[in-house]
């Protein structure tokens, strides 16, 4: 069916996101033979990436609201495709952080359109697994990467990697205007599946109404989320960035070590995303609550991720095993915590709060890559650095417990005191809500 298909359109965005942000560290080895980088030059270098995507993340939630998902889509890739492209032509560290800045300034808006798409095409029953399709992107990029990459570099340089990762972004850009309109305009769409999404689109009409940053954070929903995904993503982005680093520096890996085995743990990541979100539709399905079914699935996710602090002391094949288990369970987080989105707040809303998400998700990984960095220049290795990471998806857990009682649409007046429309279809009465 259309939606389906569009789901996975949107996931192969995410990939090619991931396939551009991931290059650097998967090729720093060839990089750092024309730029010199310590590792708190390359921490550094993930915030600048980390620190403009957390602003841009924000904004390009209110930017998808107001431009709409086709029109957002297309320009947030063809920004950060044309900055990805641009790293082949940095010669100083300089060069290099600039091109940094504005791949994160692209690909900051990618999470929050790809939420207000299913907001818009799914129902709550199928959005779980809807942005589980979705999320399984942030695997296939890095699968890919490792072989890809020390495929190339045994035939040409690592800036021409980037410039052929750049043309993919463009080239899926095009493909995005030809095929997506919303819903209630595209030209394809069969009657049958006209008539399932209409009814999700007149649940969502009367909740069209814009709210503003400052009026979402007097819930303590939204405190918990962007809390909480500040917590998660703090680990994720530390994995992403440094999991190629590590191999390198500790266990002796050079890029060819890395192509044969670097790619499985993005794609135990990529299982991941499907199996977490599956697993809560499944739920919801079974006639369990909605609330039952998302805490219980993010509580599975996060009970995996303290194997972590066992890395230092395994073998590189075990090794390989618990990155693969934390990599699971933080995608299989992942795209629960972001479908909470749509799950809690209209749709004029969602945009906005997945973006607030996802920058209080991207600030933490920029302040853990700087922590991480300067524990690894001066002397502190990676046992404790794995310590700390391993104990917050069990604090963030909590704090969504504490902060979201109920997880259902947030009707009349809340806890804010704020009037929000109501999902007709999931309309409680006003005294229910209160």
């Amino acid at each position: 069916m259309l939606r389906w298909r569009i789901a996975i359109l949107i996931s192969a965005a995410i990939a090619i996101s991931y396939l551009d942000r991931t290059a650097l560290p998967v090729a720093v080895k060839a990089i750092e033979r024309d730029i010199h980088l310590s590792n708190e030059q390359f921490s550094f270098l993930q915030s600048a990436f980390l620190i403009p995507y957390a602003f841009m993340y924000m904004g390009g939630g209110k930017l998808a609201d107001f431009l709409g998902t086709r029109r957002s889509f297309a320009l947030i890739m063809a920004v950060w495709s044309l900055a990805c492209a641009s790293h082949g032509l940095a010669l100083t560290f300089i060069m290099l952080a600039a091109s940094r800045v504005l791949l994160g300034m692209g690909e900051g808006g990618g999470f929050p359109t790809a939420t207000r798409a299913v907001a818009e095409w799914f129902p709550v029953q199928e959005r779980s697994t809807a942005m589980g399709i979705i999320n399984a992107g942030t695997a296939l990029g890095p699968v890919v990467a490792p072989p890809m990459f020390a495929l190339l570099l045994g035939y040409t340089n690592w800036r021409m990697i980037f410039f052929l990762i750049g043309g993919v972004g463009l080239a899926w850009m095009v493909c995005w205007r030809l095929i997506y309109f919303p819903p209630a305009q595209h030209p394809r769409l069969s009657s049958q599946e006209r008539g399932h999404i209409r009814s999700v689109m007149q649940n969502t009409d009367s909740a069209q109404a814009k709210v503003s940053w400052l009026r979402l954070f007097r819930f303590r929903e939204t405190w918990g989320l962007v809390t909480a995904k500040f917590l998660s993503d703090a680990v994720w982005y530390f994995l992403l960035f440094w999991l190629p680093k590590y191999f390198y520096d500790t266990r002796g890996f050079d890029v060819k070590n890395l192509g044969t085995v670097g790619w499985i743990p993005y794609a135990a990541s990529g299982v991941g995303c499907l199996v977490g979100g599956a697993f809560s539709s499944w739920l919801v399905q079974r006639k369990f609550s909605l609330n039952v079914a998302r805490k219980t699935a993010l509580g599975l996710s996060a009970a995996v991720m303290p194997l972590i602090l066992l890395v230092p002391h395994v073998s590189v094949a075990w090794a390989i095993v618990l990155f693969s288990l934390a990599y699971f369970g933080q995608q299989s987080w992942s795209t629960l915590v972001m479908i909470l989105p749509a799950d809690l707040f209209p749709t004029g809303a969602v945009g906005a709060v997945a973006g607030l998400v996802g920058f209080g998700g991207a600030m933490g990984g920029s302040a853990f890559g700087q922590v991480a960095g300067y524990m690894l220049d001066h002397g502190f290795g990676y046992g404790p650095v794995f310590l700390i990471a391993s104990t917050f998806h069990v604090i963030a857990f909590l704090l969504i417990l504490i902060t979201v009682p109920s997880v259902r649409p947030l009707a009349g007046y809340g806890n804010a005191g704020i009037e929000l429309p109501l999902f007709g279809a999931d309309k409680r009465s006003e005294g229910a809500a209160r």
